[in-house]
């Protein structure tokens, strides 16, 4: 059996080993430099195609953008899907006080970003992107963007107050979150990304809080067709976070997909090189098509 972190090594390698794709346009949500979405036009078919909003992980953290999911968003183009993908402001770049890392998220600011980034996508991907169809719209993300997808499909379940509350369920065929962060208290309880969660919260003093407002699991049931793809060998954010996200969604009453994938880590997922990718174009395909 292979080692799990020299796997997990290896498969990382692999995902960042390919070069950034450029966009076919970029355009601004906002005046900060980070209020930013590329666009990528569909490579095949022809006349209107589904619109994938992308929303990049790297544990809210500022060494991490969109430039390193460029080539799923690259991939999916190729499979045929108009492509948005979301930039972020993530934390400010300064080592955590324990030093290992640099502080995950900003509060409010990701949370505003995401919100006005989504209100946003239709209009400029119909001035950017003319064959994306935003009535065939399927938000995805990966790892702590799949926890902000699954956060951006819940706004309209939000409390009460919350700024980033929407009157309606937002217009989407659906979400597909890969390898999601999407349980905050297992997540928690495994410490995934080095205290990130608590982190992206402003710290044990907010976290209880802001939970409320951010965790996915407590903005169950959303009644938008919601789809997990998980890595079994992940070590980066373990497939029991995915479990516990689906075991939580059923005690709301709501049916969550989850399809577990044997022998892969957290980075197959975004990497075209490899098989869970062109399964994550499947899951996609399902709710778009």
């Amino acid at each position: 059996m292979p080692d799990p972190a020299a796997r997990d090594a290896a498969e990382e390698a692999s995902a960042f080993s390919h070069p950034a794709v450029p966009p076919d346009a970029t355009a601004a949500y906002g005046e900060h430099p980070d209020q930013l979405v590329d666009f990528y036009a569909p490579r095949t078919g022809a006349g209107r195609a589904p619109l994938v909003v992308v929303l990049h992980g790297g544990a809210w953290r500022a060494p991490y953008d969109r430039r390193h999911i460029s080539p799923f968003a690259g991939f999916l183009a190729r499979r045929g899907f108009a492509v948005a993908s979301v930039e972020y402001r993530r934390g400010p770049g300064l080592p955590h006080q324990d030093g290992t890392a640099p502080v995950a998220g900003r509060w409010p600011e990701t949370f505003d970003d995401v919100a006005a980034a989504l209100d946003a996508v239709p209009e400029l991907a119909a001035a950017h992107l003319p064959r994306a169809d935003p009535y065939r719209t399927v938000l995805t993300g990966h790892s702590a963007g799949g926890q902000l997808a699954l956060w951006a499909a819940a706004r309209h379940v939000l409390p009460a107050g919350s700024p980033w509350r929407l009157p309606a369920p937002p217009a989407l065929r659906g979400v597909v979150a890969l390898a999601p962060i999407g349980h905050f208290e297992r997540a928690r309880e495994l410490d995934v990304c080095g205290g990130a969660v608590t982190q992206l919260l402003g710290g044990e003093e907010t976290y209880d809080e802001r939970a409320a407002a951010a965790d996915p699991a407590r903005l169950l049931p959303t009644g938008i067709a919601t789809a997990l793809v998980q890595g079994r060998e992940d070590v980066v954010v373990p497939a029991e976070v995915a479990d516990a996200f689906v075991e939580a969604a059923a005690k709301a009453g709501e049916t969550v997909g989850l399809t577990l994938l044997e022998d892969v880590g957290h980075f197959p997922l975004i990497d075209p090189a490899a098989d869970a990718c062109a399964v994550v174009a499947e899951e996609l395909a399902q709710l778009a098509f």
